[in-house]
């Protein structure tokens, strides 16, 4: 770390526990408005979407309905995919919030699925989600995205709630670009930190790290960050594509 970096002022024990307890009184405001939030978000209206749209899973075609897995609530992020292009070309974003996405137990426990619906073929993707070493349910939405995603972006970061009444299936609730960080821990905990996620867009005093300009802080020597651990430990990043 370098020494020139900036840093807070040096304080007392009191001052800095002063300063503390006021900025909790903000904190807890947040997040009772977060919970209001999401309150109102439970009491938004539903859309029905055609449970037999097709998907495509490791055992071939599926509906949208079989990606339940039977229970009652679907959660599904709709990952970006650059068709026939080798592995370091594909998505940063979908990448970092993808990895953050492991243990499904929790999920499972409350009647939810997890799932990633790609939005590229599904043997390349499912490539990648080995090469990544991604457990969750995997599946190919190609073909079937404009009434997926009716309204919206295709080609775009998405995450999209759905819930299942008996063999129907409604869209409750969807959000896109920094709403999919709802998937991430890595960057809320350097939230935390005294230097913050160090990006361009926050507002930091001067002299605290920020990256310089143009850098993608997503990705390093020209692939998103978490696949040189895999690419280390050994694993094939060849996605079938015969591009590398």
């Amino acid at each position: 770390m370098k020494d020139e970096l900036g840093a807070p002022p040096l304080v007392d024990r009191s001052t800095f526990q002063a300063e503390l307890d006021a900025l909790r009184v903000r904190e807890k405001a947040h997040t009772k408005e977060g919970d209001a939030i999401t309150a109102a978000r439970r009491r938004l209206p539903m859309v029905e979407v055609p449970a037999s749209t097709q998907l495509t899973g490791e055992h071939g075609p599926v509906t949208l309905l079989e990606t339940f897995e039977g229970r009652r609530l679907l959660i599904a992020y709709y990952f970006m995919w650059n068709a026939g292009k080798p592995a370091p070309q594909q998505c940063e974003g979908c990448t970092w919030v993808t990895s953050q996405v492991r243990e499904l137990s929790y999920i499972h426990a409350r009647d939810a699925t997890y799932a990633v619906f790609c939005q590229g073929p599904y043997d390349e993707s499912a490539r990648y989600r080995e090469f990544m070493g991604w457990e969750m349910p995997w599946y190919s939405a190609l073909g079937s995205l404009e009434t997926l995603l009716v309204g919206r972006r295709v080609g775009r970061m998405h995450l999209v709630c759905y819930l299942r009444q008996g063999s129907k299936v409604f869209e409750t609730y969807w959000t896109t670009s920094r709403g999919v960080e709802y998937m991430d821990n890595s960057y809320r905990l350097l939230d935390l930190t005294v230097y913050g996620r160090q990006e361009r867009f926050e507002d930091s005093p001067a002299g605290w790290p920020q990256p310089s300009k143009g850098t993608d802080t997503m990705r390093a020597d020209g692939r998103p960050l978490a696949q040189w651990p895999r690419l280390k430990a050994g694993y094939s990043d060849d996605l079938g594509t015969g591009r590398s």
